[in-house]
């Protein structure tokens, strides 16, 4: 009984001291003076910077526009885009969002990458990473290119300079990464014949095909199914090794190569037209 009372002696005393004027109390009454104070002082001074962040001074004025290193701007016109982004850009050097004026500038054509920073007191600097057209996808008359890295963009072959030569894919459309991949292997495979890949050509069902530099095409079919990833290369290196035989059989004739059989390849002549499947694999090698 003697815990019990005083325990609630000593919530009366709690209670008494809360209930009571806190007046009655300077250190409190200090501690809660000096609280209110500084929250006055911390009030007044963001109203004061959010004065000063919306003074015309801080208004966006100046975008300056730069390449990225090692890069010249070739495709985009500076005065135009300035204009449009200070016509578009919505806040001012404090609160405008960069991601948005990023996402704004790749959004335009021949922009691959934009980086976006703030200039004191009113600028932004733009630096872009403009594409590199490599290809033309669809055909010459499409306004896709592919740009390097295998990635599309809307562009149009008349933009492009005179001095690029660009390289004719085909294929679905989210392909573009797996053509430029079979299209780095193929021109590796054939630099032992001074030939490049000119046109390169992925149907819906993954088969594909070449057109080399000297003319000739190439057929490799599709081998993705296969559990064999090397096939199509233990094919390519089978032509190789029985070219000389073709080359002294049908001299300069072949415009045509059919790499998608299992135990040979079918080469197609210029001149008269006709398939041949002469050239198997294992009836040459038991020849020799």
């Amino acid at each position: 009984m003697s815990r019990i009372s005083s325990f609630l002696g000593g919530f009366g005393e709690v209670f008494a001291s809360l209930a009571s004027p806190l007046w009655n109390y300077p250190e409190r009454m200090q501690k809660l003076s000096r609280f209110l104070m500084r929250c006055f002082v911390l009030m007044v001074c963001v109203g004061i910077l959010i004065w000063l962040s919306q003074r015309p001074v801080f208004a966006l004025r100046q975008v300056m526009i730069e390449p990225v290193v090692g890069q010249t701007l070739k495709h985009i016109n500076k005065p135009v885009v300035k204009q449009q982004v200070l016509e578009t850009v919505q806040g001012n050097f404090f609160s405008v969002k960069l991601e948005d004026v990023k996402r704004g500038f790749e959004s335009m054509p021949w922009v691959r990458h934009a980086n976006v920073r703030r200039v004191w007191p009113n600028g932004l600097i733009v630096s872009i990473e403009e594409q590199k057209p490599f290809g033309t996808w669809g055909g010459v008359d499409s306004h896709t290119l592919m740009n390097t890295h295998g990635e599309l963009f809307a562009g149009r072959v008349s933009d492009v300079g005179d001095g690029i030569q660009l390289i004719d894919f085909h294929g679905p459309e989210d392909a573009s990464k797996e053509v430029m991949r079979l299209y780095e292997k193929a021109n590796a495979w054939f630099k032992p014949w001074d030939a490049e890949v000119k046109n390169l050509t992925l149907s819906e069902r993954y088969a594909w095909h070449v057109k080399l530099s000297n003319g000739m095409k190439v057929e490799f079919g599709r081998d993705e199914e296969n559990s064999d990833k090397t096939l199509t290369e233990d094919r390519v290196a089978r032509l190789f090794k029985y070219w000389p035989q073709v080359q002294e059989k049908w001299a300069n004739r072949v415009d045509a190569i059919d790499l998608r059989y299992a135990n040979g390849f079918a080469v197609h002549l210029a001149s008269a037209g006709l398939k041949k499947n002469e050239v198997d694999g294992k009836k040459s090698e038991q020849k020799q």
